[in-house]
């Protein structure tokens, strides 16, 4: 009688198994869900304001679509457009969404402020993501935007402040000129000194680029020389010459500031020395 063998068990191989659990995990990844991202949409008191520093004591944002004014929302993803409407009884502001009888809500801004409490959620992603007035009929506060544009503001009058006090006479008489003309020519250097500071702190931007502007220097050196009598201007404010002899320094370029006109002449190598000329006559 012969006797049956046993069928032969084979022992996989560490590779084998390797290969086993890499396809497994292939699979698994497969079957799982991809969960969709949070949204980062904050449930929370928001506040509006009305773009319009002007805007009246009272000012109603349109709340629902009609045909003579639209009040619709492109979704970029469907490439549909969707209708808006701000229903109190409704959960979303788009009309596709809402369900059963609406009724219909009014969104009032009061001395161009509008509150909006985190319990009218309808009404903050109206307002906050779909409406076509935002950020032209009005913005959302956001204070620490607010704080961080408060921020840059300071640090850059604090840098003005700190140019001003540091500036020589000269300069800041320059500077002050530009706002101030020739009274300038009667002002101490106390004044001059006050008007730039107080310039730094109302307008420090424009205070900046009149500071790293070299020809606003120039512009003075060549208004100041004419004061003095050491250069002159003719009548059609077309020729520069020098006073004493009058020979003529260069014309002016047609339907140019005369004085900018100067300043740019002194850069060039002609210029440049006239202007040396010129600073020690003007000492």
């Amino acid at each position: 009688m012969a006797v049956q063998q046993k069928p032969k068990t084979t022992i996989p191989t560490a590779v084998e198994e390797h290969t086993e659990i890499l396809v497994v995990e292939k699979e698994l990844e497969k079957t799982v869900e991809v969960k969709p991202k949070k949204n980062n949409w904050d449930i929370k008191d928001r506040v509006y304001v009305i773009s319009d520093i002007h805007s009246p004591l009272t000012y109603t944002l349109q709340s629902k679509h009609s045909v003579r004014y639209p009040l619709v929302w492109f979704d970029k993803q469907t490439g549909n457009q969707e209708e808006l409407r701000y229903a109190t009884n409704q959960n979303s502001p788009l009309v596709s969404e809402q369900k059963g009888q609406a009724t219909l809500g009014h969104i009032i801004f009061e001395n161009g402020i509008l509150n909006v409490p985190k319990e009218k959620q309808n009404l903050q992603k109206l307002l906050s993501l779909y409406h076509p007035g935002l950020n032209k009929k009005y913005t959302e506060f956001d204070p620490t935007a607010e704080a961080e544009d408060d921020l840059d503001e300071l640090e850059l009058e604090t840098q003005a402040m700190t140019a001003a006090f540091e500036m020589d006479i000269d300069q800041a008489e320059s500077i002050v000129r530009v706002e101030a003309g020739s009274r300038v020519n009667k002002m101490s250097s106390k004044e001059i000194k006050r008007d730039l500071v107080l310039m730094a702190r109302r307008n420090p931007s424009l205070f900046l680029e009149l500071a790293n502007d070299d020809n606003v220097q120039l512009r003075n050196i060549a208004i100041r020389a004419t004061e003095s009598n050491i250069i002159k201007l003719s009548q059609d404010h077309r020729t520069f010459s020098w006073a004493e002899n009058d020979r003529k320094l260069m014309t002016v370029p047609f339907d140019e500031n005369p004085y900018s006109a100067m300043a740019a002449f002194f850069k060039t190598d002609e210029g440049v020395q006239i202007f040396r000329s010129i600073e020690k006559k003007l000492k």
